[in-house]
């Protein structure tokens, strides 16, 4: 009876061993954008929250613009809702929400080089 023969598996010699890693090839993630690209994307952001949370932070107790809107006009029981005094509360919260994520950004951003 013949025993079969094991092979033994080994590694190209143009292949790193495992384990060791080559740093300067080898890359976690698509390369970072440039620092001006991620600067104006985090001006657009901060911008645009901004904007956004000053706009839904008022808006609710704005008279003209809340009470004699035409959509709540149209529907009168989606009015009666929207125009309690807690729903206007958590539709403000949500904009101070957005005020807060804005300056958040801002305060917290560091640039990625390459």
């Amino acid at each position: 009876m013949s025993v079969p023969q094991q092979t033994r598996l080994a590694a190209s010699p143009s292949a790193p061993a495992e384990g060791t890693a080559d740093h300067k090839s080898e890359s976690l993630g698509p390369p970072a954008a440039p620092v001006w690209l991620q600067r104006l994307s985090l001006l657009v952001l901060v911008i645009f929250c901004l904007y956004l949370g000053l706009l839904i932070a008022v808006l609710p107790w704005w008279k003209d613009m809340w009470d004699r809107n035409a959509l709540l006009l149209e529907y009168p029981a989606l009015r009666a809702f929207l125009t309690r005094g807690p729903v206007r509360g958590l539709i403000s919260g949500l904009g101070v929400l957005d005020l807060w994520i804005g300056i958040s950004e801002l305060i917290h951003y560091r640039d990625y080089r390459n």
